[in-house]
């Protein structure tokens, strides 16, 4: 599979469609496979304007981020829910990725129309289990 200027247009469609404003994409070895035969999460994810990322942190994992096409702005939060670092992905740029620590309250905006970012995590996407929300005023 070509990660290329065709499959993003193909997902930006679902994203485009999508309530959320964003659509990801499972880079997982096998669709069919179940998701713990894998034990890591890479996938692609298209957003668009107006996508709203909830403030989350991963328990157990890190996360990688790239851009691959467009610009993103990662912001990072204390406990208290305020913000205290932003860092702005591009696409070409000097600074395309970020390596987010295990247990760091984030989000990511987006910046451009048709962005791309990809993500990696250590384990599997599972809400109750790896991930917390965190419940701004």
């Amino acid at each position: 599979m070509l990660l290329n200027e065709n499959l993003f247009d193909r997902i930006l469609v679902s994203a485009e469609a999508s309530p959320r404003r964003r659509m990801h994409f499972d880079l997982r070895t096998s669709a069919e496979e179940p998701a713990w035969t894998d034990m890591s999460q890479r996938m692609l994810n298209v957003l668009t304007p107006g996508t709203e990322i909830p403030v989350h942190r991963h328990r157990d994992t890190s996360e990688s981020i790239i851009v691959l096409r467009g610009a993103v702005c990662v912001v990072f939060y204390n406990d208290a829910g305020e913000e205290t670092e932003a860092h702005e992905l591009r696409y070409g740029g000097p600074c395309p990725g970020i390596q987010i620590p295990r247990g760091t309250w984030h989000n990511c905006r987006c910046l451009e129309p048709k962005s791309v970012i990809f993500e990696a995590k250590d384990r599997p996407y599972d809400p109750q289990l790896t991930e917390d929300y965190l419940h701004r005023p």
